[in-house]
């Protein structure tokens, strides 16, 4: 793994709370946050609920961006913008191997028919860091 890749990856591995932007029907961006985190090929998953608005927006339009990082003013250390494909999937080792404790609050289960995984692969990350005008980029082969 690249040293970029690596420090993407640190900062993305654990749940946290992102903004997650998709296109609404009008062709408007629309962001939101939503609970997620990175696996260590930097592919981006957080759960919905099957019937949400991103679901229908994904489905018409896969393009997608996320941003997350900086926590507040005083503690943030850097920021990481994410260029992306987003897909819907209700595969279960994804739904079970995504949940956590705390989805008991709006789930059942990881069985729950109305709970489903975003995933999002990414082709472009920009990785700043306070106190700096350019960021680093990370490109997906192939992008």
């Amino acid at each position: 793994m690249s040293e970029l890749k690596q420090r993407i990856f640190e900062a993305a591995k654990d749940f946290q709370l992102i903004n997650f932007a998709s296109i609404t029907e009008n062709g408007k961006p629309w962001v939101r946050y939503v609970v997620g985190k990175a696996d260590n090929q930097l592919v981006f998953r957080f759960c919905t609920f099957i019937g949400s608005r991103k679901v229908g927006q994904i489905r018409k339009n896969p393009n997608v961006h996320i941003s997350l990082g900086a926590k507040d003013l005083e503690t943030a250390k850097h920021w990481i913008q994410v260029e992306g494909r987003a897909e819907v999937t209700t595969d279960k080792t994804e739904r079970e191997s995504f949940w956590f404790d705390h989805l008991k609050n709006y789930y059942s289960g990881p069985d729950d028919p109305n709970y489903c995984i975003i995933i999002v692969s990414p082709s472009r990350i920009e990785f700043g860091t306070m106190g700096s005008m350019t960021p680093e980029v990370w490109q997906a082969a192939g992008s």
